[in-house]
């Protein structure tokens, strides 16, 4: 098991209630899966699961990205704007 880091910016952090909380997750778990375990644990992320934004370590990630050991882990909401 991996120890991360994930914070929650914008109205994420209203979803889950916090900014930030530590986690374990499996060896080899990418952004998508964790987002997926995280709408387990906060169903009211579901709404923007799959618009979310994500940064491992200060650099956007893709949703098939694998996330490291000690890897902190940014989700933002959509963002949208002229």
């Amino acid at each position: 098991m991996l120890k991360v880091k994930v914070m929650f910016f914008a109205t994420l952090r209203d979803y889950v209630g916090s900014k930030a909380i530590e986690m374990e997750i499996s060896s080899g778990t990418t952004i998508q899966a964790l987002t997926d375990l995280l709408v387990v644990k906060y169903p009211r992320l579901e709404k923007v699961k799959d618009s979310m934004i994500a940064a491992i370590n200060r650099e956007y990630a893709a949703d098939d990205q694998i996330i490291p050991e000690d890897a902190e882990i940014a989700l933002f909401p959509p963002v949208s704007g002229g």
